[in-house]
């Protein structure tokens, strides 16, 4: 933890000290733990002189360290555990990945821009792939973009994991070092700008955090103590991380301190909550979220915290006191309904229109029925007392898409007028919308599964990759082919083509995403979040979903059928009192044309 502000202890892992390097009045103290080792070094690599060894000294319950007043910002180092030399999992900046040195590293960066206050109910997020976000995938060449972003409406950018991992490419989820950005999107100061111009653009930041396990190449930890893990819990990466143990415990709320105070990130969104296992009295989440929320008040800034979990399980809110949850339901219901797929778990979905109404009334669809797809279990909980801004609601994000056999993006299925009405549900809704990068204008580019690995390991995805939809229908029908996960085209192709923006369809799309977030931001009816004053309900192929403030209500009306439909038919009231407030075609005023989408306006 820094330093500069002290935080009583409040658990036995806060007593844990800090491991890897730390700035301190004696120099730089170097400190290890280790269950394994007797004997522990430190090896120097000096800007001005030749590697150099050094005892760190051993002082009980396998905590070893040492500091030195000679050793200089900038300076490379390794560790060496009896002879076995071992990067630094806690290193603050490894520039030439996580296999490589360490440097020394403090931050010196002064921050122009305080966040902005922001209420949960206000966020709008997108969802950023720094690395195929530009054509440069770095920081510095996003930053640019963000006056887009502001212009868009978005109040918030989720990037997705950046903590170091191997390879020059990936989605993020192979980081191994929690504390470091991957160095290929740029410096930490490079990111620490970024957030800085995304602050001063009125836009919050928070970033993908995985605290559920470790990439495959690249984690050494297990080289210090095996003791980080547990086989008492398996996950679908192996043995689950050791919540258990304090040492482990201090790792990830360390980890998220660091984020917090030195880079001014504003929350994280929480990978595959459900696969963190812990005994404890105390759940790592809820300390998690008590220590975030305690650094809040000391920060003064803005923070958030959302989960990835498919338990639809309300506690994560009102027990662990998170602020949201991405409720992929909703997802799932909208594709379902505009596609007809039935692959995977789509088939636990109902594709009509009552279902996806249900689901928008119930915050979610599953509150305890059966859950077939794959091992059948009882999936759910009512969420009656959940404000809306807790549901995370999209119709794209990075694993809707790239989880897809070439990562084709939903109008490629849905059709643009299925895409346009889907994403006006989407944004009239009072839930927590999220936008995934070039949604906003119709992107056409996919965004399929990349990594860079070496060896049988890079060899094993491609393989696996392949064999993983071999039993989808959709991809027996096609030609068979999955892009290759190891092949630098498979990251090409995913990069956004800004150029998009200049034709076709899609200045239009853009126009119609802006038009929508103003609405969002300044409707007297859209602008007000409550779930209790928000109602769905269905006339044949017709979605109807209404909201209301005091005596003013907003009417949106889809028409998810194959054929036009008469308003009247659907609501005899609504024509002569409303207003057309926003369309996705143009119609005569009293017809609904087939996936189409027009909000009305009462009052």
């Amino acid at each position: 933890m820094s330093s500069s502000v002290h935080i009583e202890p409040r658990t036995e892992v806060e007593a844990v000290p800090a491991l890897g390097a730390s700035i301190t009045p004696e120099g730089v103290t170097f400190r290890v733990w280790s269950t394994v080792g007797a004997d522990v070094n430190v090896v120097l690599s000096p800007l001005t002189g030749c590697e150099e060894k050094r005892p760190l000294l051993a002082r009980g319950n396998g905590l070893f360290e040492a500091s030195f007043a000679d050793v200089q910002i900038g300076d490379r180092y390794m560790f060496e555990v009896d002879q076995t030399r071992l990067p630094d999992p806690y290193a603050r900046w490894l520039p030439d990945g996580p296999d490589g040195a360490a440097i020394v590293w403090r931050s010196d960066y002064r921050f122009v821009h305080r966040a902005p206050s922001l209420r949960a109910d206000e966020l709008v997020i997108y969802e950023m792939h720094v690395g195929t976000f530009t054509p440069q995938g770095t920081f510095a060449a996003a930053i640019p973009k963000l006056r887009h972003l502001k212009d868009l409406g978005v109040t918030c950018i989720e990037l997705m994991p950046l903590a170091a991992a191997a390879g020059a490419r990936g989605w993020g989820y192979d980081g191994v070092a929690w504390f470091a950005p991957y160095s290929p999107y740029g410096t930490p100061e490079d990111l620490q700008r970024f957030i800085d111009e995304a602050h001063g653009q009125g836009l919050v930041v928070i970033i993908d955090m995985v605290f559920n396990h470790f990439g495959p190449a690249g984690n050494y930890l297990s080289g210090y103590s095996p003791e980080y893990f547990t086989a008492e819990h398996k996950t679908p990466w192996g043995d689950a991380l050791n919540y258990a143990n304090p040492y482990m415990r201090r790792l990830g709320l360390d980890a998220a301190e660091h984020w917090l105070r030195t880079f001014r990130i504003n929350g994280f969104r929480l990978d595959a909550t459900h696969e963190i296992h812990d005994p404890s009295d105390l759940h790592f989440l809820e300390e998690l979220a008590a220590h975030v929320h305690r650094l809040r008040k000391d920060l003064g800034t803005p923070h958030f915290l959302f989960c990835e979990d498919d338990r639809n399980w309300p506690g994560l809110m009102t027990r662990f006191k998170m602020d949201g949850v991405w409720a992929d339901d909703f997802h799932h219901q909208t594709r379902a309904l505009l596609t007809g797929e039935r692959d995977g778990y789509f088939a636990a979905y109902e594709p009509t229109v009552t279902a996806l109404a249900n689901c928008i009334n119930r915050g979610w669809t599953y509150e305890g029925q059966t859950w077939k797809v794959g091992k059948e279990r009882q999936r759910g909980n009512p969420a009656d007392d959940l404000p809306a801004s807790s549901f995370v609601y999209t119709i794209q994000n990075h694993d809707q898409i790239g989880n897809r056999a070439i990562g084709d993006r939903l109008h490629l299925t849905a059709g643009t007028d299925g895409f346009l009405a889907a994403s006006t549900l989407l944004l009239f809704l009072p839930m927590t919308p999220l936008i995934f990068q070039g949604q906003e204008w119709m992107a056409d580019t996919p965004f399929q599964y990349f990594t860079d690995h070496a060896g049988e390991l890079g060899q094993a995805i491609t393989r696996g990759r392949t064999a993983e939809f071999a039993h989808f229908q959709s991809f027996a029908a096609g030609d068979g082919q999955v892009p290759d996960p190891q092949a630098e085209q498979t990251f090409l192709n995913s990069k956004l083509d800004w150029s998009e923006l200049l034709h076709g369809e899609h200045p239009r799309v853009l126009g119609l995403y802006r038009e929508l977030l103003r609405l969002r931001r300044t409707d007297p009816v859209l602008a007000h979040s409550s779930r209790r004053d928000m109602r769905a309900w269905t006339s044949g192929d017709v979605l109807i979903v209404e909201r209301s403030a005091g005596s003013d209500k907003r009417t949106l009306l889809i028409n998810f059928g194959a054929e036009p439909i008469a308003i009247d038919s659907v609501d005899s009231l609504l024509l002569p009192t409303a207003r057309v407030l926003v369309s996705t075609s143009i119609h005569s005023g009293t017809i609904l044309p087939s996936k189409v989408a027009a909000i009305f306006a009462h009052g």
